[in-house]
């Protein structure tokens, strides 16, 4: 494939995984930058799910809100840390692509809520939910993901359970995407290719 094909914005859903620091959200952010390119008419729109439960994840927050605002300023971003379904399906129109960054933090606020005492989420519930949206999308979705499945296995039974959740969770956005692409070392892998 000519690098040219690599970054063409696919008219569809693509999911994007790799580890930390593997290039994925830059890549995600080049989809964005090039689907804005290419009319004047075309949106685009980050959700982004994380949530700053400390000073060092606030800080990374603003690195990233920095680092778009001059990769993809014309990107708006919203924030949604639980109903990602629902996110999806209000922000999806024809013309517009949906950026989601990321599905981890997402998994991680459904599963671990940060306050106190809080209950865990229905996972099966909202994972159905983003589905149904990711089906029904009225334009192109980009989705980030962590692969975490290919290291060491963790020794706690919680750590065991969300790498478990996560790769069951990236399955299925899998199967729901036309294109899977991998990122390592800044570089993309393409898994899963689909007209």
């Amino acid at each position: 494939m000519a690098p040219e094909e690599i970054l063409t914005p696919f008219a569809g859903r693509e999911l994007i995984l790799g580890g930390q620091r593997s290039g994925k959200s830059r890549r995600a952010e080049e989809r964005a930058a090039q689907w804005l390119a290419r009319a004047p008419s075309h949106r685009a729109v980050l959700i982004a799910t994380a949530t700053a439960h400390d000073e060092e994840m606030r800080a990374r927050i603003a690195r990233h809100r920095a680092d778009r605002a001059q990769r993809v300023p014309a990107m708006l971003t919203v924030e949604e840390s639980l109903h990602l379904g629902a996110a999806l399906a209000r922000h999806s129109e024809p013309g517009t692509l949906v950026l989601v960054d990321c599905l981890t933090l997402w998994l991680s606020a459904l599963l671990m809520p940060a306050a106190a005492g809080a209950e865990p989420h229905d996972l099966r519930t909202a994972q159905a939910a983003l589905l149904h949206a990711l089906h029904d999308a009225r334009g192109p979705v980009v989705l980030v993901s962590n692969e975490i499945g290919l290291g060491v296995i963790p020794l706690g039974r919680e750590v065991r359970a969300f790498v478990d959740a996560l790769g069951h969770l990236n399955q299925a956005v899998a199967q729901a995407c036309g294109r899977v692409t991998l990122m390592a070392a800044g570089l993309p892998l393409c898994l899963k290719e689909s007209p």
